[in-house]
């Protein structure tokens, strides 16, 4: 577990609507947030299914969701749990926080 949060970008960076992509500090799991109408939200840029970069895909922020491009697989942004097939498992979701003027998250998974 990543005691350390790792920066993502400056808040202004991160609109409603938009993503981003970091790489944790250290545990080096790749993680993207997602800036859903203020409230952000982080999970692990990975589809539980096949292990492809959900970052990759489609982000509707309208359904809070995003899908795998790779085989459709969609996730709830806000909880990370799979809204459709193939993708049964759902991918994990990290702590993000606002502070001094930037958005930071970390991986804390033990």
């Amino acid at each position: 577990m990543s005691e350390a949060w790792t920066f993502v970008c400056a808040t202004a960076e991160l609109l409603p609507g938009e993503l981003k992509t970091v790489f944790d500090d250290v545990t080096g799991a790749p993680i993207v947030v997602f800036n859903l109408d203020g409230d952000l939200y982080a999970l692990e840029d990975r589809c539980s299914h096949e292990e492809f970069e959900l970052s990759s895909g489609t982000f509707d922020a309208g359904e809070a969701s995003i899908e795998c491009v790779l085989h459709g697989a969609r996730f709830d942004v806000r909880d990370g749990r799979a809204l459709c097939t193939p993708a049964y498992s759902p991918v994990p979701k990290f702590p993000t926080k606002r502070e001094h003027g930037g958005i930071w998250t970390r991986d804390d998974r033990d």
